[in-house]
């Protein structure tokens, strides 16, 4: 899948924040009326971000949806109708509800709100939702961290929000927050294709570099305990990757110490010089047995990989194949607590992650064998 995207974050109203600019937009009328229920089942607004509601299971037709049948569909279920009908049910987690109402959850669960505009027509479409939107990784990340809300770029609400943020292209996302007055303040606008790490990476920078201006933020007692796990982390990483290499340079000097063992052994007497041939000899072969290196492609490489709960995993690549080999092994492994990663080597001190996963491991240095951790995001 193609990715070149396109961050926009210009506009008037602009204001910076450590670097980042965002600009506030004020939502159309027509967005801000009164609150309205979602159909089929009622919101406690006194306990609004408490707890979420789950959509109603539908029954689609074998064939896609008339136009006319998806447009008596109210505007709270437009939406998720259409996507559901054309991509199934495995995706993030998006309210059924107004604008206003998702606004108002991300405020009370103190998040910020992800929100996604659907153009069918648009030909990247597909690919995006299937690849990218519906991934195991964005929809694990989308519902730990944001309040997910969608709408249709030709229809109510969604087109509304089209006419104001004005996407130059599609498939297009935007990451909001609640602001005073019937604004939202525009923190990122991610338009054209884009995969999953990447999106997930810009989140996250974002989530980090503007959290603190909203009061998204962690605590400073938070912050302060993030830096000691993480200094505990790279400790743990330090200290595995020396004694990986003690141990390397403990076989080496065994194998020279068997090596020169062999060379000083005495002459047997001539007496015994027909009975003790044979047992030297077993006792050489038997040695070379242990001196010799396994047989294994000179292309390969080791790579022992360590997960946070302690657990190591050593897997053989070839030092052509791509970082992303790596990646897709841990995926694997069906660990789905881990959540999304990325790969860090010591000494030096390296990351691996989504501008990485093109390098093959020779030219990442991974070769003929390498320690690597696997770091939570």
């Amino acid at each position: 899948m193609s990715c070149s995207w396109r961050e926009n974050s210009q506009g008037s109203g602009e204001a910076s924040s450590r670097g980042i600019v965002r600009r506030m937009v004020s939502l159309p009328r027509t967005v801000i009326g009164e609150f309205s229920r979602a159909v089929g089942q009622g919101m406690d607004m006194m306990g609004l971000g408490s707890r979420r509601r789950q959509p109603i299971p539908i029954n689609y037709p074998a064939h896609p949806l008339e136009e006319h049948l998806v447009s008596a569909v109210p505007d709270e279920w437009a939406f998720l109708t259409a996507f559901e009908q054309q991509y199934g049910p495995s995706h993030p987690f998006f309210y059924t509800c107004r604008l206003t109402e998702a606004l108002k959850i991300a405020e009370q669960d103190k998040k910020f709100l992800f929100l996604y505009l659907h153009s069918k027509e648009h030909p990247l479409t597909p690919s995006f939702c299937r690849e990218t939107l519906c991934s195991e990784l964005m929809v694990q990340f989308l519902d730990a961290n944001f309040i997910c809300w969608g709408g249709l770029a030709h229809r109510g609400e969604g087109s509304q929000m089209a006419a104001t943020l004005q996407p130059g292209s599609f498939p297009f996302c935007a990451l909001v927050a609640p602001a005073p007055g019937n604004s939202i303040a525009v923190l990122r606008q991610i338009e054209g294709p884009i995969s999953p790490f990447e999106l997930v990476e810009i989140l996250q920078r974002t989530v980090e570099e503007q959290g603190p201006a909203f009061g998204l933020g962690s605590s400073k007692a938070e912050q302060e305990e993030k830096v000691r796990a993480d200094r505990r982390l790279r400790e743990e990483q330090d200290a595995a990757y020396l004694a990986a290499l003690k141990i390397d340079k403990d076989k080496e000097l065994r194998k020279s110490s068997q090596i020169r063992d062999i060379g000083r052994k005495p002459v047997e007497s001539p007496k015994k010089h027909y009975q003790k041939p044979t047992e030297t000899r077993a006792a050489i072969d038997s040695t070379d047995k242990v001196l010799a290196p396994p047989g294994k492609n000179p292309q390969t490489t080791q790579i022992l990989i360590r997960f946070p709960n302690g657990e190591k995993r050593e897997q053989s690549f070839s030092c052509s194949d791509e970082i992303r080999s790596v990646f897709r092994y841990i995926d694997s492994l069906g660990l789905s607590a881990i959540g999304p990663y990325r790969l860090v080597s010591s000494f030096p001190r390296k990351t691996y992650g989504a501008d990485q996963i093109g390098m093959t491991l020779r030219d990442a240095g991974l070769y003929p064998r390498a320690s690597l951790f696997l770091e939570a995001l």
